[in-house]
């Protein structure tokens, strides 16, 4: 095959680091010691890690071509394989899958303590079902993942979130079934349309007339969009992000969500590249309101969690900003920005678990003068504060800076546009750094609290090595997508050009 390659490593690798975690679930079935389950949880977890570690030195970087590839028939009847792989747009996204898992183990060590087996079981299966998204290459078994890991979200949610968790789960999975329900049709209509193929790499070649690439386009993009989540259709978020446990919470902002901007990459602009164009300004004003309007709706929250859910739509507004500009600086500051987010927003909910533990509240009135009682929690907050904000040497700079530049090249008025985003961004946090940590001290919490403990420490210190990896060393990072994203530039660059589009036309109103 012309669009894959083969490595040297087990022909079955991915097969391996997918289904390991799921074992490992089943495993626990057998087991009744929560501590005995919580140490199996996480040495499955690493062990996944173990096995997927042998593909960065392995990974080729100079081809966009997919490697680790597995390819074995499953229904051949209906032209439905079990066909994995990965290139420079994916990889990453595995170990940040796996890194995560990790450590949403590590911080419900004392915070789950009823259903504790159900607890992990859940995880191991969610972990499975996001790995398998990213490495799917076969349009059933994509679909197949990405509904599977709605039931453990939905549950981890729904059974250990908080007051409201019934609500928020049943809008989570509402939502996003809505949206999965509309792709699925795309994907029949594809499958029917190319002649009987479920074929990815396959799908990505044929050329598609103009309307049909419209209506597709719009079935994808309601699925991909609910999960980003873009506005408006982002309400979902902050329920289920205030509601959830903190290792949902760490998963759904770390993970799941990037799963919507992977689609876009994966599915939407190299099969419909016409389309995408022909929508391009809908998608620039779509993502710059989620931009201002997430930040803006941080000022008014009064929950540390629901003031980082909104973050998080400001933030993935930055990310849909970057991959529509269709550049080479905008797409590659787009894929790094979800890896950065995922890091930094992931960490942040790290954070707000710890201290719940300890106070059992999130409302940030009840807290202030936390940096004399706890240093080590408010410098650690403050790494995490500054990458959230850009600041240089961090790896939120790096990922704003190739997506504003990106914008700028595509339109002038989409960067400037993006950078009030940054400015209202460290706003809100610094505000919300100063009366967490540097306000009155409220003495209610403060004999609650402790500062961290080994535990939390070495569970935050991957993510801070990253924080400043990143910042100071992102070609480590950029030199995975180059190939892959020079690939897909090109590919969308073939497509027949759209004339009088809806780009086109509105462009010339503004002017």
């Amino acid at each position: 095959m012309e669009n894959v390659i083969l490595n040297q490593l087990s022909y079955s690798i991915l097969t391996v680091m997918v289904f390991f975690p799921l074992l490992g679930a089943i495993l626990l079935l057998f087991m009744k010691n929560a501590n005995s389950i919580r140490w199996t949880s996480l040495l499955i977890t690493v062990g996944a890690l173990a096995v997927a570690l042998p593909m960065l030195s392995a990974f080729d970087k100079t081809t966009y071509l997919m490697q680790f590839v597995e390819r074995r028939e499953w229904i051949p009847s209906w032209g439905i394989n079990y066909f994995v792989g990965i290139d420079g747009i994916s990889v990453l996204f595995i170990f940040l899958t796996i890194l995560l898992s990790i450590l949403s183990v590590l911080v419900s060590w004392k915070a789950i303590e009823t259903k504790v087996k159900e607890f992990y079981i859940a995880i191991l299966i969610m972990e499975t079902g996001l790995l398998g998204v990213f490495v799917s290459l076969d349009f059933f078994l994509f679909y197949l993942f990405w509904e599977a890991m709605l039931i453990p979200m939905f549950l981890l949610i729904g059974v250990w979130g908080g007051q409201q968790r019934v609500y928020a789960a049943i809008k989570f999975f509402l939502y996003t079934l809505v949206g999965s329900v509309l792709m699925l049709v795309g994907i029949v209509v594809l499958y029917l349309y190319s002649g009987r193929t479920l074929d990815i790499l396959v799908l990505s070649n044929i050329k598609y007339p103009l309307y049909l690439q419209y209506w597709l386009f719009l079935a994808f993009f309601a699925a991909f969009a609910v999960k980003v989540p873009m506005f408006p259709v982002h309400t979902w978020l902050p329920d289920a992000h205030t509601e959830a446990p903190t290792a949902g919470s760490v998963i759904l902002a770390g993970v799941l969500i990037k799963m919507g901007a992977y689609g876009f990459l994966r599915f939407s602009i190299p099969m419909f590249p016409d389309a995408t164009r022909f929508f391009i300004i809908p998608l620039f004003i779509l993502s710059i309101i989620a931009i201002i309007y997430g930040a803006m709706v941080c000022f008014a929250q009064k929950d540390l969690k629901r003031l980082i859910a909104y973050s998080s739509v400001s933030h993935m507004g930055f990310v849909t900003l970057g991959i529509f500009t269709l550049n080479t600086q905008g797409v590659e500051g787009g894929i790094l920005q979800m890896l950065n987010h995922g890091i930094i927003t992931g960490a942040l909910f790290l954070m707000v678990g710890i201290i719940y533990e300890r106070t059992h509240t999130r409302m940030i009135v009840d807290y202030g003068g936390f940096a004399s009682l706890t240093p080590w929690y408010a410098g650690i907050f403050m790494v995490f504060t500054l990458a959230s904000i850009g600041l240089p040497g961090t790896n939120g700079f790096i990922g704003e800076f190739l997506i504003i530049f990106g914008a700028l090249k595509a339109k002038k008025i989409l960067g400037i546009l993006a950078a009030t985003g940054i400015i209202l961004g460290a706003g809100y946090m610094l505000w919300l750094y100063q009366r967490v940590f540097f306000e009155r001290p409220n003495p209610a919490a403060h004999h609650l609290i402790m500062d961290l403990n080994f535990r939390e420490v070495i569970t935050l210190m991957p993510l801070i090595i990253l924080v400043f990896w990143i910042g100071f060393f992102p070609e480590t990072f950029l030199s995975f997508m180059h190939a892959s994203v020079e690939h897909l530039i090109k590919h969308m660059n073939t497509g027949t050009m759209v004339e009088d589009s809806m780009a086109q036309h509105i462009w010339e109103i503004l002017r």
